[in-house]
Formats: structure tokens, sequence, C-alpha cells
């Protein structure tokens, strides 16, 4: 059973590195040729130094997702080992995010020329509000550990009994 898993998982990765590659190639080749041809006046040295330096990010992380995700097979062709879940939450979904808006940002210079590399700017927003959020989060969690939140637990513990019995003026319970 666990080999039909493996074998699922390489099946999708695969199908995920296909795709992923396919549209790469789609807007990097889109992108030279339409500089190259039809937006060849507004085209300059900065506007390829731009793409060359802002589109760097999304092919080390096309890289890293081929070297993490790719599929191994023997010889054979048995499956070795099915590679990395190219789905999985926390910092796979992260740098899914960031190929996505750095594809939006090559589409949205090819088409609105040097002045849509400014959108770029918002992936390292996005990583100062993921990475505050996350810490947030955790603070808020450690807290609870430690006894801070001991004010609100008090009063969530409280059986119906107990509500009723102090209601009607009743001692209340202290826990120690």
């Amino acid at each position: 059973m666990a080999q039909k898993a493996a074998k699922q998982l390489a099946a999708r990765n695969a199908a995920i590195l296909y795709r992923m590659h396919l549209i790469s190639l789609g807007i990097n080749v889109s992108f030279v040729l339409l500089r190259y041809t039809l937006l060849q006046a507004s085209s300059s040295r900065a506007t390829y130094l731009l793409y060359f330096v802002l589109a760097s990010p999304a092919f080390a992380i096309q890289f890293w997702l081929e070297k993490i995700g790719r599929p191994a097979t023997a010889q054979n062709g048995d499956l070795q080992k099915p590679g990395a879940d190219l789905e999985a939450q926390g910092l796979m979904e992260y740098l899914w995010d960031v190929l996505y808006w750095s594809w939006g940002c090559i589409v949205a210079a090819t088409v609105f020329g040097n002045k849509a590399w400014w959108l770029w700017a918002v992936i390292p927003l996005y990583s100062l509000w993921l990475a505050y959020t996350t810490f947030g989060g955790i603070k808020q969690s450690m807290g609870g550990m430690m006894g801070q939140g001991s004010d609100l637990s008090n009063t969530g513990n409280t059986s119906n009994r107990q509500k009723k019995f102090e209601k009607r003026g009743g001692q209340k319970v202290q826990y120690r």
C-alpha cells in the first residue's frame, strides 16, 4: 500500500514539474520574443538587466523544486524515491507563491514595460507579513502554555452546576 502512495506522489510531482516548466518556458520566451520584436522601441539594456536580475529567483526556485521533487527511478524502471511533496504546506507553499508572483511580474513587465517591475517589491513585503503572523501565532500559543492566559482559562472551565451555584449567590469556587 505504501508503494502505491509513493507511485501516486511520483506521478503527481512529475505532472506538476512538467506543468511548471511549460508555464515558465511560455512566459520567459514570450517576454524575450515580444521585447525583441514588437516592443523593441521600449527595450533597453536596463530592461534585460532587470529581467535577468528579477527573474533569477524564479529560476532558482524552479531549479530547487526540480531537484527535490523529481522522482528517481532505477535503471529497471522501479521507483527509488518519489521526491518531496510539491503540494505540502509551509515553505513549499511560500515557494509557489513567490514563483507565481514572479511570473506575474514578468507578464506585467512584458505588457506594461519596466515600471511593472516595481510589483516585484511585494514579495519581500509578503515575506515580512508572513513571518510576523507566524511568529505572532507562536508567541500567542506560547503565552497560553506559560500561564499568561490563566484568567481566561478559569472562566471557561466552570461546569454548569458551578455557574448556577454561583448565580444563586453561593460561594465562588476557587482553584489552586
